[in-house]
């Protein structure tokens, strides 16, 4: 089970919130069209091997109708309270041939016994509830966020817990192996698996399948060793990578926009199969009780491109040879890598921990994507080795790598040669090689990302760096015949710019990217303000952003524009972070030829601004000034803070 699915869905579905505090009346939670059937679906299209569904996250609401708590879905209107998420996720998971998991968070914001030792008897209970009533379980989740502020039951306090010693750990994973005993432990000691040390998507270059577990627990501070496992480690604990494909854990409609896009999930994938670790791709089920659509687009794209790069295994068949075979015994020789069979492998004489292994592929041919695994059966041994190709006739070094383990794939130059060499420069022990393959993965086709900064330097980004970029100026739609991209050059003027990416040798092209640029920024400032990080309001990044501080509402951003324009509209887009803050929502919208005397030219509200937090734009009679002042008289959270990714302007023509 290389990649298998989260779902993050509960009471913060319906708050908008991550962390709930486990206040909230159940009567909230009234998903529309829940379909667990349509989550299982999408799953298995994506070839997805799994689903694990926060049971309970840590605000205590439970999706499945415990008889320790009436803080679940029995107490809401959902199904008339008669509902049980678990029972219709684990039975759609049954149906459409998919193991099924369960989170069950160890902090419990709404227990009124959290904290204390009465508490960890209900939560293995719940425990119990969950491993007994839902057929195969084949992965338990603990998270290491424990103890903090909560309601319990109406105390509203702080409580810390020891996170080491508080659930005793040992006794409770007594209850899994009693209960579901080919069940995967998850939590950041394993014992079954481990958690990779973040969730943004990768785990180390180097990466250990070996820990030392007795040394680490759930919430361990030292959590960034994860990301790349204890070479001396005492047990196996393979890494999971878990990550969101949306900024968030739980669906915000202001995240719409924000779904990781096709390259962003590629990348996720090599830095995290590609390095030996499972992937667990987590999906915010939206308030109707559904994976969202665009959710579901972007997984299926993925998909369909993974299948893409991995069609053809150029190297299966082919001869291979090695500087040494162990015994010079056939059961152990080179040609192992190639046999397709995983239970077969390449290995050498003890004490010899650097040999070659080259794949003769007897033409040239092209490829650009490598894959090794060790016989890890018998452990995880090589620390070090390097990829060489026989290019007309001379060896060129490819990659220069740490450790293989499970699985390695490298992304490569699109390279032709008539061999390969992998050379193990460093072992543990003699090596174990028991598969290899070679693929010539199609181009990425996406849209280019267009860009322009303050001084008008003008990029434009593809996600393939081998593919052809074409642009037009003029609103043209960009071809093969249009002006060639090679590097970044400045636009001083108004445009509108399209551009493509094409695959020379495929003649397959991307879809279209269109930006509209207004005048350069280069003269603009911001007046009575002494802070160089202001210019990120114009710097054409929208991942940037500056936020004004120490000011109450209402807040004046006055802008110069060196020169008198001709103005008849203004852009506004906000805070693009996960964590936004300060987004405007009420303003007022000023212009001025000399910086003293001030025409109202536009208010009102920025609409939907908090759950669509994209470009607001704003047009009004056309008026020739040199300053500019956009007033907020409010923001979406009700405080002081104000905060700007970009801003910019329309000009009359």
């Amino acid at each position: 089970m290389e990649q298998y699915a989260f779902v993050h869905f509960s009471m913060n579905t319906f708050t908008d919130i991550e962390w709930g505090y486990g206040d909230k009346s159940p009567e909230l939670f009234n998903p529309t069209d829940l379909d667990c059937r349509q989550w299982a679906r999408v799953c298995k299209e994506a070839g997805l091997k799994g689903i694990i569904i926060t049971a309970k996250h840590h605000d205590g609401f439970c999706l499945w109708p415990s008889k320790y708590t009436e803080y679940s879905v029995k107490n809401s209107p959902w199904r008339d309270g008669k509902g049980d998420l678990l029972r219709e996720l684990s039975d759609a998971c049954k149906e459409y041939g998919l193991k099924f998991g369960v989170y069950l968070s160890p902090w419990d914001r709404n227990h009124p016994d959290y904290g204390k030792p009465e508490y960890i008897t209900y939560f293995r209970n719940q425990l119990r509830e969950l491993l007994t009533n839902y057929g195969d379980v084949f992965e338990i989740w603990f998270d290491g966020a424990n103890g903090g502020s909560g309601y319990y039951g109406g105390a509203n306090e702080t409580r810390n817990v020891d996170r080491k010693t508080y659930y005793d750990w040992e006794n409770t994973y007594k209850i899994v192996r009693e209960l579901q005993p080919n069940a995967i432990l998850f939590s950041d000691a394993g014992p079954g698996c481990r958690w990779c040390g973040n969730e943004e998507g990768w785990v180390g270059k180097t990466n250990w399948s070996t820990l030392r577990r007795d040394e680490v627990w759930p919430g361990w501070p030292h959590y960034e060793q994860l990301r790349y496992g204890h070479e001396d480690g005492t047990h196996w604990v393979p890494a999971e990578v878990d990550v969101s494909i949306r900024p968030g854990w739980f669906y915000h409609q202001s995240e719409d926009h924000k779904v990781k896009t096709l390259p962003h999930l590629l990348d996720i994938y090599y830095h995290s199969v590609g390095r030996g670790a499972t992937l667990l791709i987590n999906f915010p089920v939206d308030p109707r009780g559904l994976i969202h659509e665009t959710d579901e687009e972007q997984i299926l794209k993925l998909s369909n491109a993974l299948k893409a790069d991995f069609a053809v295994d150029l190297a299966q068949g082919e001869d291979a040879e090695a500087d040494n075979e162990r015994g010079n015994s056939g059961k152990y020789k080179a040609a192992n890598v190639t046999d397709g069979d995983k239970e077969t492998y390449w290995a050498t004489d003890d004490q010899v921990s650097e040999a070659s292994l080259t794949i003769n592929l007897e033409e040239p041919t092209e490829f650009n994507r490598f894959l090794i695994q060790e016989y890890i059966r018998l452990g995880q041994r090589v620390k070090e080795f390097t990829l060489e190709a026989l290019v007309n006739g001379e060896w060129k070094t490819l990659a220069e790598e740490t450790t293989i383990g499970y699985k390695r794939i490298l992304r490569l130059p699109t390279t032709t040669a008539t061999k390969v060499r992998v050379n193990i420069k460093s072992a543990k022990a003699s090596p174990l090689i028991s598969n290899v393959e070679i693929y010539n993965a199609p181009k990425i086709l996406t849209a280019p990302v267009i860009s322009r900064n303050k001084e008008g330097l003008l990029k434009i980004h593809s996600a393939d760096k081998e593919v052809k970029v074409y642009y037009t100026m003029d609103g043209s739609e960009p071809n093969e015949k249009s002006n060639s991209y090679t590097e970044p050059f400045i636009l001083d003027r108004k445009a509108i710019v399209k551009a493509i990416t094409v695959d020379p040798l495929s003649d397959k092209r991307s879809p279209v990217s269109r930006e509209a640029f207004d005048i350069v920024k280069k003269q603009w400032k911001v007046v009575g303000v002494n802070d160089e990080n202001v210019n990120k309001i114009f710097d054409g990044d929208p991942s940037t952003v500056w936020h004004q501080k120490g000011a109450k509402m209402p807040v004046d951003l006055v802008v110069d524009l060196g020169d008198v324009n001709s103005v008849k509209g203004f852009r506004y887009l906000p805070d693009q972070s996960r964590w936004s803050d300060g987004i405007i929502f009420n303003y007022e919208f000023y212009g001025s030829e000399n910086g003293r005397s001030w025409k109202l030219l536009s208010e009102g509200e920025f609409s939907n601004i908090k759950n669509s937090p994209i470009w607001q734009t704003k047009y009004f009679e056309p008026v020739k000034v040199k300053y500019l002042k956009l007033k907020a008289l409010n923001n979406t959270n009700d405080n002081h803070a104000v905060g700007y990714a970009e801003f910019d302007i329309v000009t009359n023509d």
